[in-house]
């Protein structure tokens, strides 16, 4: 990751990483390989559950009782793959709605909607954030860069959470690692 000395930034102005957790890959630059591993996967909303009155009542049936949208399944990753990589995959496996785009400046995908739960349906700081818990430390961090460009290690547990008010509502791991950024 090539960093500016005057900002602290990479090319692609993701804050700098704190120390021991993992630096954002470049995915053009990264090749996946037959070699699997085995990681975990869950998708959340339940933050909208207390938020009801700020979605739209025709999208209320789409948030589940529990807000989970896909309950904590182990699944497989392969070498060289990306948080999005295994959701992507995933959300199809399961035909659950994924709609994402490419952000240039960030070098990364960016998720618009899960389960068409998009970005601000519950006001202007709403949108899906990640998660993930490396084996290793098992300290729960909210990336402050996008999705595509964090690598999996066997083991890393993935979250996604609707955040309503931008991961403020997701607890202090959100925004003491970068929750404010969200997935760009």
């Amino acid at each position: 990751m090539d960093v500016s000395h005057s900002e602290g930034q990479d090319r692609y102005q993701t804050d700098p990483v704190p120390q021991g957790l993992p630096a954002p890959i470049e995915p053009q630059e990264t090749e996946v390989s037959d070699g699997s591993f085995t990681v975990s996967l869950t998708v959340r909303c339940d933050t909208i559950l207390d938020n009801m009155n700020l979605l739209n009542k025709e999208k209320h049936e789409l948030v589940p009782a529990d807000g989970v949208i896909f309950p904590t399944t182990s699944v497989t990753a392969y070498e060289g793959e990306s948080v999005f990589n295994v959701l992507q995959r995933e959300m199809r496996r399961a035909g659950i709605h994924l709609t994402s785009r490419n952000t240039p400046i960030y070098n990364s995908a960016y998720i618009e909607a899960i389960k068409n739960l998009y970005e601000f349906d519950v006001g202007e700081l709403s949108g899906w954030m990640y998660c993930v818990t490396p084996i290793d430390t098992g300290n729960a961090w909210y990336p402050n860069y996008g999705s595509s460009r964090y690598q999996l290690k066997p083991g890393d547990a993935i979250e996604w959470n609707y955040s309503c008010n931008l991961g403020r509502d997701l607890g202090e791991s959100a925004l003491l690692a970068g929750g404010s950024q969200r997935d760009e």
